[in-house]
């Protein structure tokens, strides 16, 4: 459904839509927190980033990325396939919030049938955990190990707890999946880069846990026995396999996949500790596209 068009601050109709290449003013003393709940920043003082449905609204710009966010998909990710009647009304009051909050610093301007969000200079925790992932990956990928470890640790302390922990459940079903695979992926990028630095010992416990929370996850899995192997565990680490393959039978009814094949031969073979570091990497999430 589309949103009808609102008067702008000024009582001008919605074709006065600002000028046509609005500068971007966010400032670097702004900063963006999504990566739990959402969190707004300005000169170091917290600004209450008001309530779900507002929140929703300034979390949904950001994730546009400089794009324009039409008016029926935000109404969409406010409030599904039931839109209130003032929804046009009530947006307008959202948006106006959050111009009023970050006063000068704002950049939320009307384009065409919707809202822009250009960041400038200012903070975005998401953005920069994606930066500092891919760099992490990349040294990954090149074998530096040392320097992978330090920026994906960069990057996944920037998570403060589950991301987008209080929009709407619109928009949380549209963008959480893809935020937490983003997470995901990096957790098991630095595993990668521990085992490779000889981390096996205190990676098994950590494993452990994360292979009971994320069974069909695969790449973890082989991550595991991996560490088992190397700490002297081999019968443990063929009974993670066996446990998986049982497991990728009955809930998906397929066989596994390259990864804990690749790590359950060379186990069987006695393949040397490195090489299984590398078959750890094999298989979905291991790469950023």
């Amino acid at each position: 459904m589309a949103m009808s068009e609102v008067p702008d601050e000024r009582g001008l109709p919605s074709t006065a839509t600002g000028p046509a290449n609005p500068q971007p003013v966010w400032g670097a003393d702004v900063e963006f927190r999504i990566l739990g709940p959402l969190e707004v920043s300005v000169g170091g003082q917290d600004v209450f980033p008001g309530g779900s449905k507002q929140r929703t609204v300034l979390a949904a710009l950001l994730l546009a990325r400089g794009r324009v966010l039409p008016d029926a998909r935000l109404s969409a990710l406010l409030w599904g396939e039931k839109p209130p009647a003032t929804l046009n009304a009530q947006v307008y009051t959202y948006v106006s919030r959050i111009r009023k909050q970050l006063g000068s610093k704002t950049s939320v301007c009307r384009r065409g049938p919707g809202y822009l969000l250009q960041l400038g200079d200012a903070r975005f925790d998401y953005a920069e955990f994606e930066r500092l992932r891919d760099v992490g990956h990349n040294a990954l990928v090149m074998g530096t190990y040392d320097k992978a470890a330090q920026f994906l640790r960069r990057a996944l302390d920037l998570w403060r707890g589950p991301a987008l922990a209080d929009v709407t459940e619109f928009l949380a079903d549209t963008e959480l999946a893809g935020i937490e695979e983003s997470h995901m992926a990096a957790v098991e990028d630095r595993i990668e880069a521990d085992l490779a630095l000889g981390q096996h010992f205190p990676l098994v416990s950590e494993l452990t846990a994360m292979v009971g929370r994320n069974p069909l996850r695969e790449r973890l899995r082989a991550q595991l026995m991996v560490a088992l192997y190397r700490c002297d565990r081999q019968a443990d680490a063929l009974s993670v396999y066996q446990a998986g393959r049982h497991l990728l039978a009955e809930e998906l009814g397929v066989d596994p996949g390259p990864a804990l094949r690749a790590a359950h031969q060379a186990i069987l073979t006695g393949d040397r500790p490195y090489g299984l570091d590398r078959l750890a990497a094999v298989g979905p999430g291991s790469a950023f596209g």
